[in-house]
């Protein structure tokens, strides 16, 4: 990330918003151009700021992440949101992506997280801290939701495993090609073959399907 990526905090709690600034402010490439305390003031701001990512906290008053992420994605396509969540919220994980969200990232996450995060959405990919993924996925299990998809459902060739697992532990489509040493256009097609055999519509998506299904071993 070498052009300044500007960033809007959206959370109900003062102090947490300030801690936020103050650690992105480490960072020379990234500056927080505008704040807001619930989704209403967020849609306002939109109007007269251009952010590169929005870091949205899910649970709060008046108008909380999960509609605001939904609202502002419908005015605004291209908006890149990645929620901020706290242990305890999986039940809103899977409306935060239906909403538009790109990416998760737990609030005591490390600085370093919270960079690869804001740099994997830039990038136009997906991110979703292991931690969050793995909790998500118990809490389906535990709901009966899941199911094992047999051969004959989905068919993947070897490579289109090798890929999904990379896929899984969060690569992008350079670093998956550079670890496998085949060409990012070949990844790129094996990650739109994946998307489409199993019905997901990005890559965190496809992920959370690929281990609530077994796809991997």
């Amino acid at each position: 990330m070498d052009t300044l990526c500007k960033v809007v905090l959206v959370d109900d709690h003062n102090l947490f918003r300030d801690g936020l600034k103050y650690v992105l402010g480490q960072a020379d490439n990234i500056q927080v151009i505008a704040e807001a305390s619930d989704g209403i003031e967020f849609l306002n701001l939109l109007k007269n700021n251009s952010p590169d990512i929005v870091l949205m906290d899910i649970s709060m008053p008046r108008m909380n992440g999960i509609e605001a992420t939904a609202k502002a994605v419908t005015l605004y396509p291209d908006l890149k949101i990645i929620a901020l969540s706290m242990f305890g919220e999986e039940n809103y994980y899977f409306n935060m992506l239906q909403a538009g969200a790109k990416g998760f990232v737990l609030k005591d996450s490390g600085f370093e997280e919270l960079l690869k995060a804001i740099n994997k959405v830039l990038d136009g990919d997906n991110y979703f801290s292991n931690s969050i993924l793995t909790s998500l996925i118990k809490s389906q299990v535990g709901t009966g939701k899941s199911k094992n998809v047999s051969d004959d459902d989905i068919k993947l060739s070897k490579r289109e495993i090798e890929v999904l697992a990379l896929i899984c532990e969060g690569l992008s489509n350079k670093e998956i090609a550079e670890k496998l040493s085949i060409s990012q256009r070949t990844i790129e097609g094996n990650r739109s073959s994946l998307l489409t055999k199993t019905g997901s519509k990005d890559s965190v998506n496809l992920a959370l399907f690929a281990l609530k299904n077994k796809l991997l071993d």
